[in-house]
């Protein structure tokens, strides 16, 4: 029985995407936290970085993230520091199934390049600048990631591997 996925990993692991193909091939809904965050903060989490600041985002992120329990068949992909922050991962643990994607750091810089203008923690950084804080943001949050109870690396994050995941769990 299927209750709530929970998707972690670093910021450009495409948890949104895969929230998506999950629940489209379930026929489940899927909310991005991050976006949840923003409807009801009214702010993008980039303006509550600069206005509000992290504590005040990490504390907003762990009421959104508890109100998730009483959701049911839904996937939630969640911000890349959502672990790290509060007892958000033995939360999510307990409420439903985790699953870290986990692509290489040099994926990622790829990926977020383009992005940096929207991600606080991004933003003003090179390119060369980026890929070091992708390495150190990776290495301080892999202590909350492995603590999932399902690891995809790189090259066996695809839409059958989700799906033997889930099996496991029906």
């Amino acid at each position: 029985m299927l209750s709530r996925i929970f998707l972690i990993g670093m910021m450009g692991t495409g948890k949104s995407y895969w929230a998506q193909r999950i629940a489209a091939s379930r026929n489940i809904d899927w909310m991005d936290l991050d976006a949840q965050i923003e409807k009801e903060a009214l702010m993008t989490i980039k303006e509550i970085f600069e206005t509000q600041g992290e504590i005040y985002f990490r504390n907003k992120e762990k009421e959104a993230l508890h109100q998730l329990a009483s959701f049911k068949n839904i996937v939630i992909a969640t911000g890349g520091g959502t672990p790290c922050f509060h007892d958000n991962m033995e939360w999510m643990n307990k409420h439903g199934i985790t699953i870290w994607i986990d692509e290489p750091v040099e994926v990622l810089a790829v990926r977020l390049k383009k992005e940096k203008a929207h991600r606080p923690l991004i933003k003003d950084l090179s390119d060369e600048e980026l890929l070091h804080f992708l390495s150190i943001k990776l290495s301080e949050r892999s202590k909350f990631y492995s603590q999932c109870q399902h690891h995809l690396k790189a090259d066996k994050i695809s839409a059958h591997s989700f799906a033997e995941i889930l099996e496991q769990h029906a």
